[in-house]
């Protein structure tokens, strides 16, 4: 008889649970992807060395202290479906590698991923990051991978955040930027900086109509920096520095309105100054350091 009065009580704490936590439980099958995920990697506090403020967000990842995925650090679950949507992992002192079978990739409906400032040993970024069709948002930025990013990562149709910078051993080049344009229509965010693109700025760049944020810093760019570049009705943000540009500064740089932050330092220009730079009412970072500027 105990028994049985156990098992009600079990349950009525089961509900109790459900009810005021304000989302079902985490599905098993995602459960046991992340704890699969987290043994694949080891702990190493100098995997996150360049961050003081980082610590192991999968250290207390167990079923003992807490079953239900969805309360972990790091994770966060749709209120409705339960299941996990986005996972920040960023500098939580990761160590190894990830490959297309990391269980990482079962968690399909994520929209929100950083595995940010970590080390993943100088892997290659795995093909398997396809399965993710849902992602908006994606981090990778510091994290030491390297080699070419695979075309896979082009058919993330839905991203509008693409942060890979200062991954210094990674290669944008087969495909290349203008492939990534044109697939990833949708970012507002792109951050390439230390990326190694090796080649011009494309003029499909602009069909990033939407694009809010474009850093290109050191990736190897050359040739003329594009006059269409004033199609960026929304950006705000542009760095272009250390690349090997040549000729001018397009005078439709400043048909930019919205622009706060413009860094053209390092860049091979030789060029008088445009009179109508103080058309930039709304810039407040301005950076043309070590540039062959002439003129006042």
């Amino acid at each position: 008889m105990s028994f049985f009065i156990f098992l009600y009580f079990s349950f009525l704490l089961f509900l109790f649970h459900v009810a005021s936590s304000g989302q079902p439980l985490c599905h098993d099958s995602e459960r046991s992807a992340l704890l699969r995920f987290k043994e694949s990697l080891s702990i190493n506090k100098s995997a996150s060395s360049d961050d003081p403020s980082a610590y192991s967000k999968t250290a207390r990842w167990n079923l003992e202290e807490d079953g239900d995925c969805c309360l972990w650090d790091g994770v966060r679950c749709n209120e409705e479906t339960g299941y996990v949507v986005e996972l920040d992992l960023s500098s939580s002192c990761l160590y190894g590698f990830i490959n297309s079978t990391s269980t990482l990739f079962n968690l399909v409906h994520l929209q929100w991923l950083s595995l940010a400032y970590n080390n993943f040993n100088y892997s290659i970024i795995p093909s398997g990051i396809m399965n993710l069709s849902s992602l908006l948002h994606l981090n990778l930025s510091d994290s030491h991978f390297s080699g070419q990013i695979p075309p896979e990562m082009l058919q993330l149709s839905n991203l509008e955040s693409l942060d890979l910078s200062y991954s210094w051993y990674l290669q944008l080049q087969h495909p290349g930027l203008e492939s990534l344009v044109e697939k990833l229509t949708n970012l507002k965010v792109l951050d390439l900086d230390y990326v190694n693109i090796s080649s011009s700025l494309p003029q499909v760049l602009t069909n990033l109509s939407s694009l809010e944020f474009l850093s290109l810093a050191s990736c190897e760019l050359e040739g003329n920096i594009p006059s269409s570049i004033h199609n960026f009705n929304n950006l705000i943000h542009l760095d272009l520095y250390w690349n090997k540009f040549e000729g001018q500064i397009p005078s439709e740089i400043l048909e930019l309105s919205q622009l706060e932050y413009l860094d053209l330092s390092l860049v091979n220009i030789s060029s008088p100054l445009p009179d109508s730079l103080g058309n930039l009412s709304s810039l407040t970072y301005l950076s043309l350091k070590y540039c062959n500027l002439q003129g006042n």
